[in-house]
């Protein structure tokens, strides 16, 4: 039997955008999240409450109700998720090591050898991936 994958330490990347508009409000409802979202990301309402939801459940946020709804506020701070992402890129692309990261950024995107050395894979524009 296959065991499911531990949780990454980073937020997927909708649950990273209401915790990022919860940033930019500090403590906002599941409309004003929506709202703040909308110009990029029209999501529906449901759709967001269940991602704030799946934050408070994972420790990223936390929920307090208001009257006849529920406001929520960051837990995690935008440098804790940073050093995660970095620490998540570190662990599954440079083997664990910073310094591979560091002589990979310091490397010309035109001479890097790893990088420029393989075709783009299935035509996909590499500066993406």
């Amino acid at each position: 039997m296959r065991r499911p994958a531990p949780p990454r330490p980073v937020p997927p990347p909708l649950e990273l955008e209401c915790l990022k508009s919860l940033w930019r409000l500090g403590e906002a409802s599941v409309k004003q999240v929506q709202d703040d979202l909308a110009p990029a990301k029209p999501l529906a309402y449901t759709t967001v409450m269940t991602l704030l939801d799946r934050l408070v459940r994972k420790g990223g946020a936390a929920r307090r109700k208001k009257g006849r709804m529920f406001l929520y506020s960051p837990l995690l701070g935008q440098d804790t998720v940073r050093s995660l992402a970095v620490k998540d890129l570190v662990d599954t692309l440079f083997d664990g090591s910073p310094e591979k990261l560091l002589i990979f950024l310091q490397q010309e995107p035109e001479t890097g050898s790893a990088a420029s050395d393989e075709a783009p894979p299935n035509g996909l524009d590499t500066s993406l991936l």
